[in-house]
Parts: C-alpha cells; structure tokens; sequence
C-alpha cells in the first residue's frame, strides 16, 4: 500500500485552510459561510459554470476568504498547506448537467482524481459529494446506502449517476490504496436560498412558476416521490463528516426522510404562494426515479446527525429568495404569509 503524507489536519478544533471546489454554488457557498462562521481559513474553487458571483460577493472582503477561478478538470495547485478539501464542483440538476454531458463525466471523474491528488500531496482531508442519483430508478425504498442501484447507464442521466459512481471508486481506491483520508456523503433533493431560478429541480420550477402565474409543470401524474432537506442541515451534515474520526470508509447518505407526492408539493406552494398557475402535466423523463427517499440510520449513528428544518420552515425563506430573483406578478405579494406556512406538517 502506498503511503499518505501525514494527515496535516487538526483535530483539537483549531482553525483549519479549507478548499470548496463548487464553493460559488448554492451548497458551497452556504458551506463557505458556515466555514467562515466557524473560524476557518476558506479557497473557493470554482469554474462559475453553475456558480454565481453573487453567491459569494459577501465574502469578497473577508480577510480569510480568497476566490479561484477554476475548472477542476485541469489539474489543481494550491501553494499554501491545506487541512480539508470538499469537491462540490459539478452540475447537479438535469438540465445543466446535460448541457455538456462529457464536460460533467470528466468533471466526476477527472475532476475529482486532480482533487484526489491535491488532498494527497498535502495530506488533506477529502470530502466527496456524491449524490442519490447512484441509486438511479430505485427498486429499494427507502434507500439504504448498501443499496447497488438501478441506473441505466447509457440513458441521458448516466453522465451524471455513472460520473458520480465513478468517482466514490476513485474516492474508496485512494483511500485504500494511496492512504487519502477520503470520505464520502450520498446528497438527497435539497433546497433553500441561492438556489438558481433555472435551476431546473421540483422546487425551484414550481416556486417560480407560481410566482409568475405560469403553468405549475407535473411530469406524469405527479405521484412519484421526493424527499427534501434544507441546505442548512446539509451543511451541517457535510461538516460532521468530514469531522468524524476515524475514517468511516463507507458511504452515508444525507438527506431529509420526509416523503412527499410531487402533487403534494405543488398544493402546499399553492398554499403559500397566492396564484391562479393552473397545473400543466408533461410526460414522465427518461429514467426518472419514481421514488426517492434516505435512509439515515447510518447518519445518525456514525455522525450523530439528523435533519432539523421541516419544509413548512425551509419553503418560505426559499420562495422568499425565489420572489426577489422572480418578481411576482402584478398585484401578488412577493412575501409568504408565515401563518400559512406554519400549518404544513411537519416532515415525517
């Protein structure tokens, strides 16, 4: 087996140098915030294929913070030690992703060697995202991380499952093979501020759709499942596993175990959002899941970790970021009636 630099990391809670590849995204950048929060020294890596500027122009001036324009495709060299790195660089949602479907294979693949190789020549600590779309069309339900998948791996989602496949092999080879302290975490559906309008994901289409009076987009009968987890919790999520010790060496899904119908989903934003969209049914995508949810047993157990926010908490604040990129129709309010929020249920 070949031998690691040493892990150059701290684990007395000293503050860290930590690198974000994707760290201009909508998790990143959340990420980033949260890093900053707790002290640490920040790189934010990103191509701004999918990132936005905007996302992180707070944090121009801050004085542990430092932007990178970068494709992670083309190797990476960092100068300054490093203690962490979190590779979030990849389109995530169908539509940008298969924009440039060899573009995100590489990026899952040689993307995530070139950080492999950069977290091993400084002896950092790796965090992979990886993503439940591993799971494909699941026939499992719910989803547990010892699950092998249904993906079709020809189809026009197979950039992006086999990518992200491909990549937790190379994460797993170099942890055992090449002594690279790498980890990684399986993301479920989730949402909340700095999502992009275009985004293209359940949420984001139906929310600025109703903001607009625009059809309410259902592809099939609306009964396929999702389950949705606010971007705070999966920060903290992303945190306490790249925290934990030792090495866990095995996958953990992050994700909130709330399910719920998508026609569901489109009468709770229709209670939030005063809108007269009516509800136009598309054909159900190619290998489209038809149901998804996490189990979490090994989160919870490993990380001590669990979701907190429930959708009636996390939806207004998220339609609330949506009505200022999308500005409501005439005469709408752009704000959510919070008393209306707060009768959703909570996720089971």
């Amino acid at each position: 087996m070949v031998t690691a630099p040493p892990i150059r990391r701290p684990d007395d809670g000293a503050p860290r140098t930590v690198l974000v590849a994707g760290g201009a995204g909508f998790v990143g950048s959340h990420l980033c915030d949260a890093l900053l929060a707790a002290g640490h020294t920040v790189i934010c890596l990103d191509s701004f294929l999918t990132g936005s500027e905007t996302n992180v122009a707070p944090l121009e001036n801050h004085p542990r913070f430092r932007l990178v324009r970068h494709d992670i495709c083309e190797p990476v060299a960092i100068e300054e030690p490093l203690d962490e790195i979190y590779n979030l660089a990849c389109a995530a949602s169908p539509p940008h992703y298969q924009a440039d479907r060899v573009h995100t294979m590489l990026t899952s693949v040689q993307g995530t060697h070139n950080l492999l190789t950069l977290a091993r020549a400084h002896g950092a600590r790796f965090l992979q995202a990886s993503t439940s779309e591993v799971y494909g069309d699941p026939e499992e339900h719910p989803q547990t991380e010892d699950y092998r998948g249904n993906v079709n791996c020809t189809g026009p989602r197979a950039c992006y499952d086999e990518g992200k496949r491909a990549a937790e092999t190379l994460c797993f080879d170099m942890l055992h093979g090449a002594g690279v302290d790498a980890r990684v975490v399986r993301i479920f559906n989730t949402y909340g501020p700095r999502m992009r309008a275009d985004d293209g994901r359940i949420i984001s289409n139906l929310v600025v759709q109703a903001l607009r009076n625009a059809p309410l987009t259902v592809y099939g009968s609306g009964a396929q499942t999702r389950s949705f987890c606010y971007v705070s919790d999966l920060v903290d999520g992303l945190m306490a596993m790249m925290a934990v010790t030792p090495n866990p060496q095995v996958p953990v899904n992050l994700g909130n175990p709330g399910e719920f119908a998508v026609r569901d989903l489109v009468a709770i934003i229709r209670s939030l959002i005063p809108t007269s969209s009516p509800v136009e049914h598309r054909p159900l995508p190619q290998d489209d899941p038809r149901r998804r949810r996490p189990d979490i047993s090994r989160a919870k157990t490993l990380l001590g970790w669990a979701p907190r926010v429930t959708l009636a908490e996390g939806l207004p604040p998220t339609i609330d970021w949506f009505a200022q990129l999308a500005p409501p129709a005439a005469g709408r309010r752009d704000a959510v009636p919070r008393e209306r929020a707060s009768n959703i249920g909570a996720t089971p």
